[in-house]
């Protein structure tokens, strides 16, 4: 007669092996998923970033006048502009650029057409664990599409936009994570660049 072979589980050491290597694996792939996360919320951000300008550019076509992009700290009546705001705001110029903001007034019912004429907000709760820095705290375009000299400024300048972490490194300093720049040049032409990236590459800035 045949002797039937007993079946044999897993034992405790073999489970404590698999749960060991398992933890180291992790450990390993940790940081490159961290850093991966990181790079997609900077990149969701900066894509933002330009469909608001792009929006602020159209209007200021479609209307033919000036329609502002400006940073804000908040989205409430106490907001301020800034060039490090994640929140951000489009309105028409009604009067002069150089005093009408719609600084205290982001919180002003967007109808385009009751002053501060707001067109367009978005919430830093939609750009996630990341960091804005301009060179200006707003874009003005006119209605050729082009920037309008904001004062005391007599002429236009490229701006620039670095999206970055808010913890971690960048490629282009010697890190892992992939940041990028928006930068407006004063024809009125939006491009998003990598400033890790050297330059002759269609993607460098």
């Amino acid at each position: 007669m045949l002797k039937r072979l007993g079946q044999r589980g897993v034992g405790l050491i073999e489970l404590m092996v698999a749960l060991v290597i398992a933890g180291i694996l992790m450990a390993v792939a940790a940081p490159s998923f961290s850093n991966w996360i990181a790079g997609t919320r900077i990149r969701s951000t900066a894509e933002a970033l330009i469909a608001g300008l792009q929006y602020a550019k159209s209007e200021a076509t479609g209307r033919n006048t000036q329609v502002r992009f400006q940073l804000t700290t908040s989205l409430d009546a106490s907001c301020e502009l800034s060039t490090s705001g994640r929140n951000w705001v489009v309105d028409v110029v009604d009067t002069d650029p150089d005093t009408d903001s719609v600084a205290h007034q982001c919180n002003a019912t967007p109808d385009g057409s009751t002053a501060p004429s707001i067109l367009q907000v978005r919430s830093e709760n939609e750009s996630g664990n990341v960091q804005v820095s301009a060179d200006s705290d707003q874009v003005i375009f006119n209605g050729f599409g082009r920037q309008s000299p904001i004062a005391p400024a007599t002429t236009t300048s490229a701006i620039t936009f670095d999206i970055v972490p808010a913890s971690g490194v960048c490629a282009a300093n010697g890190g892992p994570i992939t940041c990028l720049r928006i930068i407006v040049a004063p024809a009125g032409q939006i491009r998003m660049c990598n400033p890790a990236i050297a330059s002759g590459d269609p993607q460098a800035c």
